[in-house]
């Protein structure tokens, strides 16, 4: 049987106005205007959380620069030590901020207690390279030297991001494991994680109902790592994917939607963590794409989704 929609997702989809044409291969520039335009209608349908207290941070950058790090706590939490989670935020590595996320991240604060520190690290082509791993890999380190005065446990530190930003979760894993960070992160939480670059290549079955089309993946890849994109060349913090053993890292949970272009990366990551006797819980949501929960958040897959994240991001 070929691939299709789930049935409530394409009742959805089928109620929203349909997409111009889409941006040409490399057009980051068109790219920005279209996330920034969909991103900014969504914000303004979503609530505040008026339970949730936001404060803003500023962070050292491993080459001397600052950025920003927002801290979203609910308030009346408890005074005793508790668990933290270091967000990354998606776009590709090439595009939106800490800010334009800012609702979905209190949304989530709002329902399960967790405070979070979402990270606003620097994007490709501007910043290519090492640099947005590197800033997230500092942004830890921060949060790990204000753990007693942000009342956190530092043995209860996990890493959590969604596309581009699940591909840094999981690229600070790995860093934090390599440099002995003692003690370990405690979780990482994949949401459709960008992992790999030599994902360039169409899959046909996918591609028609992609809401990350493969061209947009060699745009990002190709802004963050330019010619070496697909190459042998790759360091394995940019694109875990590539990292030859994966034993030492924390506990793990990875979801994808059977309709994402990140499917089969994903899941191989997820089946060889799994190889390497790590604890891990994975998901694969069938007739569901790239970011399905944000586009059809009421339907009952996505809502599945969500209770799985909460219940990860509980558990440590």
């Amino acid at each position: 049987m070929s691939l299709k929609f789930d049935p409530e997702f394409l009742e959805v989809l089928s109620t929203l106005p349909p997409n111009g044409p889409p941006p040409a291969l490399h057009d980051i520039a068109a790219r920005r205007r279209d996330f920034d335009a969909k991103f900014g209608a969504l914000s303004t349908m979503l609530p505040d959380c008026l339970d949730v207290d936001q404060r803003e941070f500023w962070v050292n950058t491993a080459d001397g620069n600052k950025i920003k790090i927002i801290g979203f706590t609910k308030k009346g939490s408890a005074t005793t030590k508790t668990s933290a989670l270091l967000h990354f935020h998606a776009g590709g590595l090439i595009l939106g901020s800490v800010d334009t996320f800012s609702k979905i991240v209190a949304m989530q604060v709002s329902a399960t207690g967790v405070p979070v520190y979402s990270v606003d690290y620097r994007l490709a082509p501007e910043h290519p390279g090492l640099t947005p791993v590197d800033d997230s890999y500092a942004s830890l380190l921060w949060l790990r030297s204000q753990a007693d005065s942000l009342n956190i446990d530092l043995n209860r530190i996990g890493v959590i991001g969604e596309s581009a930003g699940g591909g840094l979760a999981a690229g600070v894993a790995l860093m934090a494991r390599d440099n002995k960070l003692s003690p370990p992160l405690a979780k990482q939480i994949l949401i459709y994680p960008l992992l790999d670059d030599r994902t360039l290549t169409p899959n046909l079955a996918i591609e028609p109902m992609a809401i990350w089309s493969t061209e947009d993946n060699i745009t990002a890849w190709t802004a963050l790592l330019g010619h070496k994109a697909g190459t042998a060349d790759v360091p394995i913090y940019c694109a875990p994917a590539r990292a030859p053993d994966l034993s030492g890292l924390p506990s793990t949970y990875i979801e994808v939607g059977q309709l994402d272009i990140f499917r089969d990366e994903d899941m191989r990551y997820a089946q060889r963590i799994a190889q390497a006797n790590v604890s891990i819980e994975f998901h694969l949501y069938p007739g569901l794409p790239h970011a399905f929960e944000g586009i059809a958040p009421q339907i009952g897959a996505s809502k599945r989704a969500v209770e799985n994240r909460f219940r990860a991001i509980s558990s440590f």
